[in-house]
């Protein structure tokens, strides 16, 4: 004997609208502060965005030039801190940190602190900064890693370089930090890791200026990781 059919639930849709009628009608004060509440937070985000942001990125990108025409002369300390009139990538970044300008000066900063020989400095506004650009966003993080290998904490520099390598992957950006690690895994007589990095150069990236050397570094590698060719 066939299984009898069960029966399907039925939906009554007017009773279920007549439900939510009657939930709006009992909680319209408080659906009415919520919407509004979400209206104003919405308004003034706009507000700050397109208005304050805006204002405040004008004024930003003059104090910009200003300490990037410093920089570019290497009167880092000017670039960095002012000349009394303008007020130096440091003023930017505590003035505007919230504006584009003053993500800017948070990487001219770290570059200016390398320069200067203070990784410490360097390490700490590089981290601040935050780029997607396809070619500044690695090399950013690659300055990282160059800042832990001067500090002699070469894992760390490792870390960033293989960071930066993964970072928008490209043939530009991508060996040159693959090469980089493998150069710190070296210099930490780890052989095997270095192959792996300078290998993946020669299969990815044969055609960028690390791949055409990268034999040598390769061939060095595993010979002293006691792998042959």
């Amino acid at each position: 004997m066939a299984e009898e059919e069960k029966d399907e639930p039925i939906i009554d849709v007017q009773e279920a609208y007549s439900k939510t009628e009657q939930y709006i009608e009992d909680n319209k004060k408080s659906l009415t502060i919520i919407l509004g509440t979400i209206v104003a937070l919405v308004a003034i985000y706009v507000g700050w965005k397109y208005w304050y942001v805006a204002g405040q990125e004008k004024e930003a990108q003059k104090e910009l030039f200003t300490a990037e025409t410093y920089f570019d002369k290497d009167s880092l300390n000017k670039a960095i801190s002012g000349d009394g009139a303008a007020i130096g990538f440091e003023g930017i970044t505590d003035q505007y940190g919230v504006t584009p300008s003053g993500n800017l000066a948070e990487y001219y900063l770290g570059i200016s602190y390398m320069k200067k020989g203070d990784f410490e400095k360097a390490i700490k506004h590089l981290k601040e900064f935050d780029s997607n650009d396809q070619m500044v966003g690695p090399i950013a993080i690659g300055d990282i890693g160059d800042c832990y290998i001067e500090l002699n904490k070469v894992e760390e520099g490792i870390s960033y370089y293989l960071k930066a390598a993964k970072k928008n992957e490209n043939k530009f950006t991508t060996p040159i930090f693959l090469k980089k690690a493998g150069m710190a895994y070296e210099s930490l007589n780890n052989y095997k890791d270095a192959v792996k990095v300078y290998q993946r150069i020669k299969t990815d990236y044969e055609s960028s200026n690390e791949g055409k050397e990268i034999d040598k570094f390769l061939a060095r590698a595993r010979n002293l990781a006691g792998t042959g060719e």
